[in-house]
Protein backbone atom coordinates (compact mmCIF):
# COMPACT_ATOMS: atom_id res chain seq x y z
CA UNK A 1 0.00 0.00 0.00
CA UNK A 2 1.23 3.51 -0.84
CA UNK A 3 2.75 4.91 2.35
CA UNK A 4 1.91 8.47 1.30
CA UNK A 5 -1.83 7.82 1.56
CA UNK A 6 -3.73 9.33 4.47
CA UNK A 7 -4.44 7.22 7.56
CA UNK A 8 -8.18 7.19 6.86
CA UNK A 9 -7.57 5.77 3.37
CA UNK A 10 -5.21 3.11 4.69
CA UNK A 11 -7.82 2.09 7.28
CA UNK A 12 -10.52 1.65 4.65
CA UNK A 13 -8.23 -0.55 2.55
CA UNK A 14 -7.25 -2.99 5.33
CA UNK A 15 -7.78 -6.52 4.00
CA UNK A 16 -8.86 -5.46 0.51
CA UNK A 17 -7.26 -7.69 -2.11
CA UNK A 18 -5.58 -9.88 0.53
CA UNK A 19 -7.63 -12.99 -0.21
CA UNK A 20 -7.28 -15.12 -3.35
CA UNK A 21 -11.04 -14.93 -4.02
CA UNK A 22 -10.97 -11.14 -4.41
CA UNK A 23 -13.29 -10.68 -1.40
CA UNK A 24 -13.58 -7.01 -0.43
CA UNK A 25 -14.21 -8.04 3.16
CA UNK A 26 -11.38 -10.32 4.25
CA UNK A 27 -12.79 -13.72 5.31
CA UNK A 28 -13.03 -15.01 8.86
CA UNK A 29 -10.68 -17.98 9.06
CA UNK A 30 -12.48 -19.75 11.88
CA UNK A 31 -9.78 -22.36 12.36
CA UNK A 32 -7.89 -23.68 15.33
CA UNK A 33 -5.40 -25.63 13.25
CA UNK A 34 -4.13 -25.95 9.67
CA UNK A 35 -3.02 -29.00 7.66
CA UNK A 36 0.64 -29.36 6.68
CA UNK A 37 1.32 -30.02 2.97
CA UNK A 38 3.95 -32.57 3.97
CA UNK A 39 6.43 -33.43 6.72
CA UNK A 40 8.59 -30.39 7.44
CA UNK A 41 6.38 -28.10 5.36
CA UNK A 42 3.90 -25.42 6.37
CA UNK A 43 1.49 -23.07 4.64
CA UNK A 44 2.71 -20.41 7.04
CA UNK A 45 -0.10 -21.26 9.44
CA UNK A 46 0.01 -24.15 11.88
CA UNK A 47 -2.09 -23.29 14.95
CA UNK A 48 -4.20 -20.18 15.43
CA UNK A 49 -2.60 -19.17 18.73
CA UNK A 50 0.62 -18.73 16.77
CA UNK A 51 -0.96 -17.15 13.71
CA UNK A 52 -4.27 -16.87 11.87
CA UNK A 53 -4.90 -15.24 8.46
CA UNK A 54 -7.65 -12.95 9.74
CA UNK A 55 -5.56 -11.89 12.71
CA UNK A 56 -2.58 -11.32 10.45
CA UNK A 57 -4.56 -8.85 8.33
CA UNK A 58 -5.56 -6.93 11.46
CA UNK A 59 -2.02 -6.98 12.86
CA UNK A 60 -0.50 -5.83 9.59
CA UNK A 61 -3.20 -3.18 9.31
CA UNK A 62 -2.60 -1.57 12.70
CA UNK A 63 1.17 -1.66 12.11
CA UNK A 64 0.61 0.16 8.82
CA UNK A 65 -1.58 2.84 10.43
CA UNK A 66 0.92 3.44 13.24
CA UNK A 67 4.04 3.33 11.11
CA UNK A 68 5.45 0.32 12.98
CA UNK A 69 7.22 -2.82 11.84
CA UNK A 70 4.90 -5.29 13.52
CA UNK A 71 1.46 -5.40 15.13
CA UNK A 72 -0.14 -7.79 17.62
CA UNK A 73 -3.79 -8.47 18.47
CA UNK A 74 -4.99 -9.57 21.90
CA UNK A 75 -8.21 -10.64 23.55
CA UNK A 76 -8.57 -7.28 25.36
CA UNK A 77 -6.72 -4.07 26.06
CA UNK A 78 -5.70 -5.41 29.45
CA UNK A 79 -4.36 -8.58 27.82
CA UNK A 80 -2.20 -6.35 25.61
CA UNK A 81 -0.93 -4.32 28.59
CA UNK A 82 -0.25 -7.50 30.57
CA UNK A 83 1.68 -9.03 27.69
CA UNK A 84 3.89 -5.94 27.53
CA UNK A 85 4.51 -6.00 31.27
CA UNK A 86 5.90 -9.52 30.82
CA UNK A 87 8.84 -7.93 28.99
CA UNK A 88 10.14 -7.00 32.44
CA UNK A 89 11.49 -9.06 35.33
CA UNK A 90 11.71 -9.00 39.10
CA UNK A 91 13.50 -5.87 40.29
CA UNK A 92 12.76 -3.84 37.17
CA UNK A 93 11.21 -0.41 37.64
CA UNK A 94 8.64 1.47 35.58
CA UNK A 95 7.70 5.14 35.54
CA UNK A 96 3.95 5.31 35.00
CA UNK A 97 1.35 8.03 34.41
CA UNK A 98 -0.37 8.64 37.75
CA UNK A 99 -3.91 9.37 36.51
CA UNK A 100 -4.09 6.41 34.19
CA UNK A 101 -6.86 3.92 33.48
CA UNK A 102 -7.77 2.13 36.69
CA UNK A 103 -7.39 -1.32 35.12
CA UNK A 104 -3.78 -0.61 34.18
CA UNK A 105 -3.09 0.66 37.68
CA UNK A 106 -4.71 -2.45 39.14
CA UNK A 107 -2.69 -4.96 37.11
CA UNK A 108 0.57 -3.20 37.99
CA UNK A 109 -0.18 -2.38 41.61
CA UNK A 110 -2.11 -5.50 42.61
CA UNK A 111 -0.72 -8.22 40.33
CA UNK A 112 2.78 -7.52 39.03
CA UNK A 113 3.94 -6.04 42.32
CA UNK A 114 3.68 -9.59 43.71
CA UNK A 115 6.36 -10.65 41.26
CA UNK A 116 8.77 -7.88 42.12
CA UNK A 117 7.99 -5.32 39.42
CA UNK A 118 8.35 -1.81 40.84
CA UNK A 119 6.50 1.29 39.69
CA UNK A 120 6.56 5.01 40.42
CA UNK A 121 3.46 7.00 39.47
CA UNK A 122 4.07 10.58 38.38
CA UNK A 123 2.39 13.43 36.56
CA UNK A 124 3.77 12.67 33.11
CA UNK A 125 2.60 16.04 31.80
CA UNK A 126 5.63 17.31 33.75
CA UNK A 127 8.82 16.07 32.00
CA UNK A 128 10.92 17.10 35.02
CA UNK A 129 8.84 14.84 37.27
CA UNK A 130 9.44 11.99 34.84
CA UNK A 131 13.19 12.67 34.83
CA UNK A 132 13.33 12.67 38.63
CA UNK A 133 11.51 9.33 38.78
CA UNK A 134 13.98 7.47 36.54
CA UNK A 135 16.26 5.11 38.49
CA UNK A 136 19.16 2.83 37.65
CA UNK A 137 16.73 -0.09 37.38
CA UNK A 138 14.11 1.77 35.32
CA UNK A 139 13.30 -0.18 32.17
CA UNK A 140 10.29 1.66 30.73
CA UNK A 141 8.12 4.75 30.91
CA UNK A 142 4.43 3.97 30.43
CA UNK A 143 2.43 6.99 29.30
CA UNK A 144 -1.20 7.71 28.66
CA UNK A 145 -1.58 10.72 26.41
CA UNK A 146 -4.07 12.18 27.03
CA UNK A 147 -4.62 10.61 30.42
CA UNK A 148 -7.75 8.89 31.68
CA UNK A 149 -9.79 10.69 32.98
CA UNK A 150 -8.09 14.09 33.48
CA UNK A 151 -6.87 14.38 29.88
CA UNK A 152 -3.39 15.66 30.73
CA UNK A 153 -0.94 15.74 27.84
CA UNK A 154 2.60 14.36 27.99
CA UNK A 155 5.40 15.63 25.76
CA UNK A 156 6.06 12.33 23.99
CA UNK A 157 9.03 13.65 22.01
CA UNK A 158 10.81 15.03 25.05
CA UNK A 159 10.13 12.00 27.22
CA UNK A 160 11.12 9.57 24.46
CA UNK A 161 14.41 11.42 23.93
CA UNK A 162 15.05 11.33 27.67
CA UNK A 163 14.23 7.62 27.83
CA UNK A 164 16.46 6.77 24.87
CA UNK A 165 19.43 8.48 26.50
CA UNK A 166 18.89 6.28 29.56
CA UNK A 167 18.32 3.07 27.59
CA UNK A 168 14.68 3.01 28.70
CA UNK A 169 11.66 2.03 26.59
CA UNK A 170 8.80 4.45 26.00
CA UNK A 171 5.36 2.82 25.85
CA UNK A 172 2.36 4.98 24.95
CA UNK A 173 -1.26 4.01 25.50
CA UNK A 174 -2.82 5.75 22.50
CA UNK A 175 -6.37 4.48 23.07
CA UNK A 176 -7.95 7.94 23.29
CA UNK A 177 -6.30 9.29 20.15
CA UNK A 178 -5.89 6.29 17.79
CA UNK A 179 -3.38 6.42 14.91
CA UNK A 180 -5.85 8.60 13.02
CA UNK A 181 -5.09 11.51 15.36
CA UNK A 182 -1.64 10.72 16.75
CA UNK A 183 1.22 8.35 15.95
CA UNK A 184 3.47 8.01 19.01
CA UNK A 185 6.11 5.94 17.19
CA UNK A 186 6.78 8.90 14.89
CA UNK A 187 7.22 11.04 18.02
CA UNK A 188 9.93 8.72 19.34
CA UNK A 189 8.05 6.08 21.33
CA UNK A 190 9.08 2.42 21.08
CA UNK A 191 5.72 0.74 21.62
CA UNK A 192 2.12 1.85 21.25
CA UNK A 193 -0.75 -0.01 22.89
CA UNK A 194 -4.52 0.22 22.49
CA UNK A 195 -7.69 -1.00 23.97
CA UNK A 196 -9.14 -1.59 20.51
CA UNK A 197 -12.47 -2.16 22.23
CA UNK A 198 -12.72 1.61 22.19
CA UNK A 199 -12.36 4.06 19.28
CA UNK A 200 -10.51 1.71 16.94
CA UNK A 201 -13.36 -0.80 16.66
CA UNK A 202 -15.80 1.93 17.63
CA UNK A 203 -19.12 0.11 18.04
CA UNK A 204 -19.16 -1.30 21.59
CA UNK A 205 -19.47 -4.82 20.20
CA UNK A 206 -16.03 -6.41 20.69
CA UNK A 207 -13.23 -6.70 23.25
CA UNK A 208 -9.76 -6.35 21.75
CA UNK A 209 -6.25 -5.06 22.40
CA UNK A 210 -3.53 -4.05 19.95
CA UNK A 211 0.20 -3.42 20.21
CA UNK A 212 2.57 -1.95 17.61
CA UNK A 213 6.37 -1.84 17.84
CA UNK A 214 8.88 0.02 15.70
CA UNK A 215 11.86 -2.29 16.16
CA UNK A 216 12.21 -5.79 14.71
CA UNK A 217 14.07 -7.21 17.71
CA UNK A 218 11.44 -5.85 20.08
CA UNK A 219 8.81 -7.34 17.80
CA UNK A 220 10.38 -10.77 18.19
CA UNK A 221 10.24 -10.45 21.97
CA UNK A 222 6.61 -9.35 21.95
CA UNK A 223 5.63 -12.16 19.56
CA UNK A 224 7.33 -14.74 21.77
CA UNK A 225 5.24 -13.55 24.71
CA UNK A 226 2.04 -13.34 22.67
CA UNK A 227 2.47 -16.91 21.44
CA UNK A 228 3.61 -18.22 24.82
CA UNK A 229 0.81 -16.68 26.89
CA UNK A 230 -1.86 -17.12 24.24
CA UNK A 231 -4.23 -14.25 25.02
CA UNK A 232 -4.78 -13.72 21.30
CA UNK A 233 -7.81 -12.26 19.57
CA UNK A 234 -10.06 -14.80 17.87
CA UNK A 235 -10.75 -14.56 14.12
CA UNK A 236 -14.39 -13.45 14.49
CA UNK A 237 -13.36 -10.59 16.76
CA UNK A 238 -10.43 -9.70 14.49
CA UNK A 239 -12.92 -9.34 11.65
CA UNK A 240 -15.13 -7.06 13.77
CA UNK A 241 -12.16 -4.83 14.60
CA UNK A 242 -11.15 -4.65 10.93
CA UNK A 243 -14.71 -3.71 9.98
CA UNK A 244 -14.77 -1.00 12.64
CA UNK A 245 -11.40 0.40 11.59
CA UNK A 246 -12.66 1.08 8.08
CA UNK A 247 -14.87 3.91 9.38
CA UNK A 248 -12.27 5.23 11.82
CA UNK A 249 -11.77 8.55 10.04
CA UNK A 250 -15.41 9.50 9.52
CA UNK A 251 -16.40 8.45 13.03
CA UNK A 252 -13.66 10.36 14.77
CA UNK A 253 -14.15 13.48 12.66
CA UNK A 254 -17.78 13.63 13.86
CA UNK A 255 -16.82 12.79 17.44
CA UNK A 256 -14.19 15.55 17.50
CA UNK A 257 -16.72 18.08 16.29
CA UNK A 258 -19.26 17.00 18.91
CA UNK A 259 -16.69 16.90 21.73
CA UNK A 260 -15.49 20.44 21.00
CA UNK A 261 -19.08 21.72 20.96
CA UNK A 262 -19.94 19.99 24.22
CA UNK A 263 -16.74 21.04 26.02
CA UNK A 264 -17.28 24.68 25.07
CA UNK A 265 -20.92 24.51 26.16
CA UNK A 266 -20.04 22.88 29.50
CA UNK A 267 -17.42 25.54 30.18
CA UNK A 268 -20.18 28.17 30.07
CA UNK A 269 -22.54 26.40 32.48
CA UNK A 270 -22.76 27.90 35.99
CA UNK A 271 -23.23 24.47 37.57
CA UNK A 272 -19.98 23.14 36.10
CA UNK A 273 -16.85 23.99 38.08
CA UNK A 274 -14.23 22.75 35.64
CA UNK A 275 -14.02 21.16 32.21
CA UNK A 276 -11.13 18.91 31.16
CA UNK A 277 -10.68 18.92 27.39
CA UNK A 278 -7.43 19.69 25.53
CA UNK A 279 -9.40 21.31 22.71
CA UNK A 280 -10.24 24.28 24.92
CA UNK A 281 -7.86 27.21 24.48
CA UNK A 282 -7.58 27.49 28.27
CA UNK A 283 -6.56 23.85 28.73
CA UNK A 284 -2.90 23.37 29.81
CA UNK A 285 -2.40 20.64 27.19
CA UNK A 286 -3.89 22.54 24.25
CA UNK A 287 -0.67 23.81 22.66
CA UNK A 288 1.28 20.58 23.12
CA UNK A 289 -1.43 18.29 21.80
CA UNK A 290 -1.91 20.62 18.85
CA UNK A 291 1.78 20.01 18.03
CA UNK A 292 1.66 16.23 18.55
CA UNK A 293 -1.70 15.35 17.04
CA UNK A 294 -4.22 16.39 14.42
CA UNK A 295 -7.12 16.62 16.87
CA UNK A 296 -7.98 16.65 20.56
CA UNK A 297 -9.96 13.45 20.96
CA UNK A 298 -13.57 12.78 21.91
CA UNK A 299 -13.25 12.42 25.68
CA UNK A 300 -14.52 15.25 27.90
CA UNK A 301 -14.44 15.24 31.71
CA UNK A 302 -16.17 17.80 33.88
CA UNK A 303 -16.59 18.54 37.56
CA UNK A 304 -19.87 19.60 39.16
CA UNK A 305 -20.50 21.24 42.53
CA UNK A 306 -20.97 18.15 44.68
CA UNK A 307 -21.42 14.38 44.69
CA UNK A 308 -25.20 14.64 44.96
CA UNK A 309 -25.42 16.54 41.68
CA UNK A 310 -23.03 14.12 39.95
CA UNK A 311 -25.16 11.14 40.96
CA UNK A 312 -28.36 12.87 39.87
CA UNK A 313 -26.92 13.76 36.46
CA UNK A 314 -26.27 10.05 35.93
CA UNK A 315 -29.89 9.31 36.79
CA UNK A 316 -31.33 12.13 34.68
CA UNK A 317 -29.62 11.62 31.31
CA UNK A 318 -31.92 10.07 28.74
CA UNK A 319 -30.12 9.98 25.40
CA UNK A 320 -26.67 9.59 26.92
CA UNK A 321 -26.09 6.17 28.50
CA UNK A 322 -24.61 5.71 31.98
CA UNK A 323 -22.21 2.89 31.13
CA UNK A 324 -18.64 1.65 31.36
CA UNK A 325 -16.19 1.90 28.47
CA UNK A 326 -15.76 4.56 25.82
CA UNK A 327 -15.05 5.19 22.16
CA UNK A 328 -18.21 3.84 20.58
CA UNK A 329 -20.63 5.67 18.31
CA UNK A 330 -23.02 6.07 21.26
CA UNK A 331 -22.32 8.79 23.85
CA UNK A 332 -21.59 7.36 27.31
CA UNK A 333 -21.18 8.97 30.71
CA UNK A 334 -19.05 7.41 33.45
CA UNK A 335 -18.31 8.13 37.12
CA UNK A 336 -14.56 7.43 37.30
CA UNK A 337 -14.10 7.48 41.09
CA UNK A 338 -16.66 4.71 41.50
CA UNK A 339 -16.26 2.79 38.25
CA UNK A 340 -12.97 2.84 36.39
CA UNK A 341 -10.71 4.00 39.25
CA UNK A 342 -12.09 2.29 42.35
CA UNK A 343 -8.81 0.44 43.02
CA UNK A 344 -6.91 3.67 43.56
CA UNK A 345 -6.40 5.00 47.07
CA UNK A 346 -9.21 7.54 47.75
CA UNK A 347 -6.77 10.13 49.09
CA UNK A 348 -4.61 9.84 45.99
CA UNK A 349 -7.66 10.03 43.74
CA UNK A 350 -8.78 13.21 45.47
CA UNK A 351 -5.30 14.73 45.23
CA UNK A 352 -5.19 14.13 41.50
CA UNK A 353 -8.71 15.41 40.90
CA UNK A 354 -10.46 12.08 40.32
CA UNK A 355 -13.01 13.02 42.95
CA UNK A 356 -16.67 12.23 43.60
CA UNK A 357 -17.71 15.31 41.60
CA UNK A 358 -15.99 14.29 38.36
CA UNK A 359 -17.91 12.84 35.41
CA UNK A 360 -16.45 11.60 32.12
CA UNK A 361 -18.11 11.73 28.73
CA UNK A 362 -17.21 9.57 25.77
CA UNK A 363 -18.74 11.62 22.98
CA UNK A 364 -20.42 9.73 20.16
CA UNK A 365 -21.69 10.60 16.70
CA UNK A 366 -25.25 11.66 17.56
CA UNK A 367 -26.48 15.12 16.62
CA UNK A 368 -24.67 17.62 18.86
CA UNK A 369 -27.87 19.57 19.53
CA UNK A 370 -29.58 16.47 20.87
CA UNK A 371 -26.64 15.73 23.16
CA UNK A 372 -26.60 19.30 24.50
CA UNK A 373 -30.33 19.18 25.13
CA UNK A 374 -29.91 15.99 27.15
CA UNK A 375 -27.06 17.41 29.20
CA UNK A 376 -28.95 20.65 29.77
CA UNK A 377 -32.07 18.96 31.11
CA UNK A 378 -30.01 16.56 33.25
CA UNK A 379 -27.92 19.33 34.84
CA UNK A 380 -31.02 21.48 35.41
CA UNK A 381 -33.05 18.71 37.03
CA UNK A 382 -30.06 17.52 39.09
CA UNK A 383 -29.58 21.02 40.49
CA UNK A 384 -33.31 21.47 41.22
CA UNK A 385 -33.48 18.12 43.05
CA UNK A 386 -30.38 18.82 45.18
Amino acid sequence: MDQTMKTSTKAVQIGVGKDATGAMSFPIYQNATFAHPAFGQSTGYDYSRSGNPTRKVLEEGIALLDGGVRGFAYSSGMAAITNLLLLFKQGDHLVVTEDLYGGTFRVIDKVFVKYGLEATYVDTSDPDAVARAIRENTRAILLEAPTNPLLKVADIRKISDMAREKGVLTIVDNTFMTPYLMQPLALGADIVVYSATKFISGHNDVLAGLVVVKDEELGKQVYFLQNSVGAVLGPQDCWLVIRGMKTLGVRIDRQLENAQTIAEWLSRQPGVRRVYYPGLQTDPGNRLLREQARGFGAMVSFEVADRCIAEKVLAKVKLISFAESLGGVETLITYPAFQTHTDMDPTERERMGINDRLLRLSVGIEDAGDLLADLEQALKEAKEDS
